[in-house]
This record gives C-alpha cells, sequence and structure tokens, in this order.
C-alpha cells in the first residue's frame, strides 16, 4: 500500500498513490494538472509518502518527507507512457502539458516495525 499527504489550505489531504519508481535520483510520480494533488503540490510543494507492507509480524512501513520537484522532461514523460499504459490509454503524449512527473529528491525516510514501534525515531536523510 503506497500512500501521498499533501494540505489543502490549512486541511491535510491523503490519498492513495502509485509510485512509478525509485532510485539514487528519488521518488518519482505521475499525475496530471486537473487532479486536486497537483494543485495542492504546486501551492505547498511538501508532501509525505507512505510505503506499508502488511507482510511479517504486523507489517512494515517506510515514511519519506520532502519537496515535490516538477520535471519538464518529454523523456521522461515518454518513459512513463511505454511503462504506465493507462496513460497512453487516457490520451497522454510526452508533449501532454496536463502529464505532470514529480519526485521527492531530497528529505528523510524513517522506518517502523511493530519492533521498533517505541524505539525513538530516527530519521534518514537522503
Amino acid at each position: 500500500m503506497r500512500y501521498i499527504a499533501t494540505v489543502d489550505g490549512d486541511q491535510p489531504r491523503v490519498r492513495g498513490f502509485l509510485l512509478w519508481f525509485a532510485d539514487k535520483t528519488g521518488f518519482y510520480f505521475n499525475s496530471g494538472t486537473v487532479k486536486d494533488v497537483y494543485a495542492q503540490l504546486k501551492a505547498n510543494p511538501k508532501n509525505e509518502a507512505c510505503f506499508f507492507s502488511p507482510k511479517g509480524n504486523g507489517g512494515a512501513m517506510m515514511r519519506v518527507a520532502g519537496e515535490a520537484e516538477f520535471l519538464e522532461d518529454k523523456e521522461l514523460k515518454r518513459k512513463a507512457i511505454e511503462e504506465r499504459q493507462f496513460l497512453k490509454a487516457w490520451g497522454f503524449t510526452p508533449e501532454s502539458p496536463d502529464l505532470v512527473i514529480f519526485r521527492i529528491a531530497h528529505g528523510e525516510e524513517w522506518f517502523w516495525t511493530m519492533e521498533t514501534n517505541f524505539e525513538p525515531k530516527k530519521p534518514i536523510k537522503f
């Protein structure tokens, strides 16, 4: 399960969100300009993503907090459309201004398991 939290004025907003990919340059996502998440991240790029796996004793979680960086890169858009056929089915092309690629490139991450539930948080900078 994957979620991303944004701020809408003074109201937190959380929704399930598909991670596109992650590598040493950050956590990559895509969306559309018609989506509320886009307007919220443009107004306040601070966000937090949560990745949860229910496997094991109570599951495991990683939270990633940082700022959204919007990437205007036609090659990245082409790759997203190629790898995520639903984007093509919705009519997106690499030239589509409504297709948005963003990443969280810098911030902090925390890991949690049931075994570490009461230990002090140990953020890791990335």
